[in-house]
């Protein structure tokens, strides 16, 4: 909004000319969406508590997080507005690649709330179904899928997949493509819903890709640095820059209220969306399979479900003492706030992992 307010007026006030740059208006709206976390959260927090919107516990699950029981939550809203309003007062309001990133935020968060909402309700520890929750994801991520290559592109979206470390690696997917980004947004949604269980530990890490993808965003919507790095240039698709800012600026503001021991927790209204989010920029850059490095703590946690599900079905043995990873390393002994740091670290090595692929090729 800022930037087609402001940015007309280059012409007479030369400072303005400042809008034009992907980088500041990044940084403003990692900024803005951090303020606007920060000075709302204490009074959404408050308003959660009176509504008695608080946290369900599994018996299953360790029992040193019984005591989190009642704890706020539904903090997701939080986060979507933060990023919202961050991401609409800096971007260009005409580009569709923002808009569509938008749309899956507030697409797959309407799912996250129906789910948040009925485990409220029914005060229970369980939500939506899995078919439930499944059916709906898939719906708003095939309408992604068609969004991007059909409107955001006019129909000229390349469907081709390419690999890190492997530039000459290309698979051509074609009417198979829509298919396979509503694979890889349900995927990287739930992966992060599965990570979503230490105080922190998710929006930290979402936090991490989401800077990371600012950076690939960036380099990749920039025809001379997409060349030179050897990469496909998107044009235009550098401005999902200015939206994973306000992704980690909301991220941090959130992070403030989150952190152990937390004041709020986001539940799947949070989780699933910014998992679909990330997602959605990694396929609009072109970056669709480093999303499996980038965000490689979220692919270790969901695939510790998996193993363990297949394993005691298939063996009647577990492989880890429970799952997702992060309870296995609790009931090791690991203190919550040791798990939560060095999971945070295994993020930003999986980070700059991604990032040196750019070089790598």
């Amino acid at each position: 909004m800022l930037y087609w307010l402001l940015f007309p007026l280059a012409a007479k006030v030369p400072a303005f000319n400042v809008f034009r740059y992907i980088t500041f208006r990044s940084a403003m709206s990692a900024v803005t969406a951090l303020v606007v976390a920060l000075l709302l959260g204490p009074a959404m927090i408050r308003w959660l508590r009176r509504a008695q919107i608080g946290q369900s516990i599994r018996e299953e699950g360790p029992r040193s997080h019984l005591a989190k029981a009642g704890t706020p939550t539904m903090g997701g809203l939080l986060i979507l507005l933060a990023v919202a309003s961050a991401t609409l007062l800096w971007m260009d309001l005409s580009n569709r690649f923002v808009w569509i990133a938008l749309a899956t935020l507030a697409g797959v968060g309407a799912v996250g709330f129906a789910d948040d909402w009925t485990k409220v309700t029914k005060r229970r520890s369980l939500g939506l179904t899995g078919r439930g929750k499944l059916v709906p994801q898939f719906l708003v991520a095939l309408a992604v899928g068609w969004a991007i290559t059909q409107w955001a592109s006019h129909g000229a979206f390349s469907t081709v997949i390419t690999f890190p470390f492997l530039k000459k690696l290309l698979i051509p997917m074609g009417a198979f493509y829509i298919p396979f980004v509503a694979l890889v947004v349900v995927g990287s949604s739930n992966a992060v819903n599965l990570t979503d269980g230490l105080d922190g530990l998710a929006i930290g890490a979402v936090g991490i890709a989401a800077g990371t993808y600012a950076v690939l965003a960036y380099v990749t919507g920039n025809a001379v640095t997409a060349r030179y790095l050897q990469i496909p240039f998107i044009p235009q698709s550098g401005e999902l820059a200015v939206f994973c800012g306000a992704l980690v600026g909301a991220s941090l503001g959130f992070l403030w209220f989150n952190c152990h021991p937390a004041d709020v927790f986001m539940g799947d209204v949070g989780a699933l969306p910014l998992g679909a989010a990330i997602a959605a920029v990694a396929i609009m850059t072109k970056q669709e399979v480093l999303l499996a490095i980038v965000g490689g703590l979220f692919v270790l946690e969901a695939l510790s479900v998996i193993l363990q599900v297949a394993s005691f079905k298939t063996t009647g043995r577990r492989i880890f003492k429970m799952a997702p990873l992060h309870h296995h390393f609790e009931l090791a002994g690991w203190a919550e706030s040791r798990v939560i740091i060095r999971f945070w670290i295994v993020a930003i090595l999986f980070a700059v992992l991604g990032l040196s692929t750019l070089k790598l090729r």
